[in-house]
């Protein structure tokens, strides 16, 4: 099948998680509905007859900015995944594992404890925190590379990456634990959620976005080089330092506005990547975009679980991904060693 063609069924694919995600929970809208309800908010089409009039707040004020916060999330995640993994030369490389999701997490955790409430002054507050922790923790990270190893090569960035960010989750939890009257929440964030979330989450995450994934195809070709190693890199005129430093703080800021609304969510950004070159390649003009439709599609997919496999309760988002993606991440981790260590024996 062409490249064309798998790029029109991930669209679909997506389309029908979106639709799924507004339609489905303790009331279901049907499709129709849904493109009525739209019309009405965006053109002043009429209501049909019957639909009963406490749908159409529940889609557009609940339902609507819960779904597209989480396609939002999840390719912002996974685009940031597929970055990570080709400019560390790891493909087990992503934010999570690197300790700016968890960096952003602890700026949260601390806007919490301050007692700043979401409303309010906290609406702005905790993601502008949130965010300033995610590119201070990537500098450290960069830092804490270049004293290990002076070319601050991908290996000791991870290293460094993996180290603050079992810190970062230490402090989170020992936050929680000293403060009982915020443990809730905190632990709510560590594990991530898409409950209660507004307009105003939408509004800040699409344009971040919308801005950060057309820089990254820009670097489209130094990724692919990248792909070959550092030398094959720098003889086809690739600045490996510059080009790092400057993709590394932006998915931090990338991730650190993902981070930000909904807590920690991890694995999203380790697997879509890889589903996305399994399907199209190793080219990065369509693994990007691919990555992005992939990660928002699982994430809506993932959210829809979390509210609707136990009855009256929602489970944290975190433990679904986790459920997935840990078992991957072990399969990519064998596959990994498995092909070192067959170039090792040639």
């Amino acid at each position: 099948m062409k490249n064309g063609k798998r790029f029109l069924l991930l669209a679909l694919a997506a389309a029908a998680a979106l639709v799924l995600g507004i339609g489905v929970g303790s009331v279901w809208v049907a499709p129709g509905d849904i493109a009525a309800i739209l019309a009405h908010r965006l053109f002043g089409a009429p209501l049909p007859a019957g639909l009963p009039a406490a749908f159409v707040p529940m889609v557009l004020d609940m339902r609507l900015p819960r779904v597209l916060l989480a396609f939002l999330t999840g390719a912002a995640l996974a685009a940031c995944g597929a970055v990570m993994q080709s400019l560390l030369r790891n493909p087990l490389a992503s934010p999570f594992g690197l300790g700016v999701s968890s960096g952003a997490g602890l700026g949260a955790a601390l806007v919490i404890v301050g007692g700043v409430s979401v409303a309010g002054p906290g609406t702005f507050l905790l993601p502008a925190v949130s965010l300033v922790f995610a590119l201070g923790t990537t500098v450290l990270v960069l830092a804490l590379a270049a004293r290990l190893d002076r070319g601050a090569s991908g290996t000791a960035v991870i290293l460094a990456g993996m180290v603050l960010s079992l810190f970062f989750n230490a402090v989170m939890n020992l936050l929680a634990t000293g403060d009982p009257a915020h443990a809730q929440r905190i632990q709510l964030w560590m594990l991530g959620s898409f409950n209660m979330k507004e307009w105003s989450a939408v509004w800040v995450l699409a344009p971040v976005t919308a801005a950060c994934l057309p820089l990254f195809l820009r670097r489209a070709r130094e990724l692919d080089a990248l792909t070959f190693g550092a030398e094959q890199a720098a003889a086809l005129g690739v600045d490996l330092r510059r080009c790092q430093n400057e993709l590394l703080l932006l998915t931090a800021l990338l991730t650190g506005c993902s981070v930000a609304f909904v807590g920690v969510i991890g694995f999203i950004d380790l697997v879509a990547p890889h589903l996305a070159r399994r399907l199209f390649g190793a080219a990065h003009r369509r693994v990007l975009p691919a990555s992005a439709l992939l990660g928002g599609t699982c994430m809506v997919l993932c959210d829809l679980a979390a509210r609707t496999l136990v009855p009256s309760r929602e489970i944290p988002i975190g433990a679904i991904t986790a459920l997935l993606g840990a078992p991957f991440f072990l399969l990519v981790f064998f596959k990994t060693r498995k092909r070192e260590a067959g170039h090792a024996e040639d």
